[in-house]
């Protein structure tokens, strides 16, 4: 995006030596010729940098670069002055000022300025996303085995290194938001921003000011100019996750965004031009929306340049132990306590087995939570959410595709159980003489009991 900037001086001369030596060198530049052509320019809430003389015929320039702070104006100013007048160059940066030039202006340093300050000021709003983004960051990379999986690797890698619009879709917690992340960490705008946006999170009435942008006085609360998603990810890449709960009017808006790089802030006549790639995700069929008219048959063909379907993990079962033994190494380095936790066979077995209607993140909380209440060094049937116990088997022997339902979990349960009882009796009732011949916890034996109470009722 083009940096914009207000060469604000009653001396035409200056104005337009100043403003035909920054457009030269790439800036896109607006002029006026005092206070009040300035503020009505300044509360579009668009102008980066403004080159303000202190000495204008209505107002000086302090008190612009003070009614623009009081209105929420985030305007970098760069005070002109004379050199007989330094004190007042002096209360300029005291009530804000990014810096000041003293007349006459070289042409040189003119240009310094602005880098300086354009350079610092894209540091801080990437600062800024960074900390709201730190705890989403990936925990290493899981490198998966299975056919399906390393298709969407594949088409990972080859839609990278280009600027391609691409369209992941996939049920709720197969990981599409990682798929992404890799897409951009590939790319060639990788040091730049990555940023990921709920849209299914942000209030329909909000969307397109959020995305956009809006300038002061756009609608009853907007007292103070914002930029817009879409502008804090300049240069690098937006994932616009749950595309599918996009209210219809802003999809138009979109559209324009995808198709001729420009977007228009909300209370803005202005367009501004944007270098952002665009991701776009969802768990929703795009297809049927369109169809039943809740999604723009335009906008769908134009997100779905490149598409990457990401498989359930009840597709892609050989990946599981993988994927159990890669969380619980990471329980591990953030555990407290130094500790290193495998997967029982039969606990194994049926975390294979069940369907994870949540996926991954589903997987990763139930191995989490087994993580931490198992004890010893190993997770067993008993540290598992009831159901994932729960096998299901399919007897057809008298052709009507009958169920037969058997709850492993109960049987082993009742095993333990059995156990458990028989070793409280011989230990005279003293549940922890019990728990040290079987060689558990106090609290084990306890829990284990009142699951099986649970269980019983």
């Amino acid at each position: 995006m083009t940096t914009q900037v207000l060469v604000v001086d009653d001396e035409l001369a200056i104005r337009q030596i100043l403003a035909a030596n920054l457009k030269k060198a790439g800036y896109a530049v607006e002029q006026a010729a005092c206070a009040q052509e300035a503020l009505a320019r300044l509360a579009t809430g668009e102008v980066d940098v403004a080159f303000c003389d202190i000495c204008l015929p209505d107002i000086s320039g302090i008190d612009v670069l003070g009614r623009a702070r009081a209105l929420g104006i985030d305007t970098k100013f760069i005070m002109i002055t004379a050199f007989a007048s330094m004190d007042s160059a002096i209360e300029a940066m005291r009530a804000g000022a990014a810096d000041y030039i003293i007349k006459p202006l070289c042409n040189e340093e003119v240009l310094h300025r602005v880098r300086q300050i354009c350079e610092l000021k894209s540091m801080r709003d990437e600062n800024q996303m960074l900390r709201k983004l730190v705890t989403s960051e990936a925990d290493g990379k899981y490198h998966f085995t299975s056919p399906a999986m390393q298709e969407v690797e594949h088409l990972v890698n080859k839609v990278a290194p280009t600027d391609s619009t691409v369209l992941i879709t996939g049920e709720s917690g197969v990981g599409k938001n990682v798929v992404a992340r890799r897409i951009h960490q590939q790319s060639r705008r990788s040091e730049a921003l990555f940023l990921p946006v709920n849209c299914g999170a942000i209030p329909d009435t909000l969307v397109e000011s959020e995305l956009f942008g809006h300038t002061k006085g756009a609608f009853t609360s907007a007292d103070k100019a914002r930029k817009g998603l879409f502008l804090q990810a300049e240069g690098g890449s937006i994932l616009l996750d749950e595309i599918g709960d996009f209210p219809l009017p802003v999809q138009s808006k979109l559209l324009q965004v995808l198709e001729e790089k420009q977007l228009r802030a909300v209370g803005s006549e202005r367009l501004q031009n944007i270098d952002v790639r665009i991701i776009a995700a969802t768990n929703r069929s795009l297809s049927e929306m369109v169809a039943a008219k809740a999604f723009r048959e335009d906008l769908y063909f134009r997100l779905n340049m490149f598409h990457i379907h990401v498989p359930p993990l009840r597709e892609m079962r050989q990946d599981i132990p993988g994927l159990v033994r890669f969380v619980l190494e990471h329980c591990a380095e953030r555990s407290a306590v130094a500790r290193k936790v495998a997967v029982d066979p039969l606990a194994e077995e049926l975390l294979v087995s069940y369907d994870w209607p949540g996926n991954v993140r589903e997987l990763k909380n139930v191995v989490e939570c087994a993580f931490i209440l198992a004890e010893g060094d190993s997770i067993t049937i008993a540290d598992l959410p009831n159901e994932i116990g729960k096998v299901q088997q399919t007897a057809n022997g008298t052709g009507q595709g009958d169920q037969v339902i058997g709850d492993l979990r109960h049987l082993v349960c009742k095993f333990e159980a059995s156990l458990l009882t028989q070793a409280i009796q011989d230990a005279g009732g003293d549940r922890r003489v019990a728990a040290q011949k079987l060689g558990v916890g106090v609290s084990t034996l306890y829990r284990k009991l009142e699951e099986y109470k649970r269980m019983a009722l």
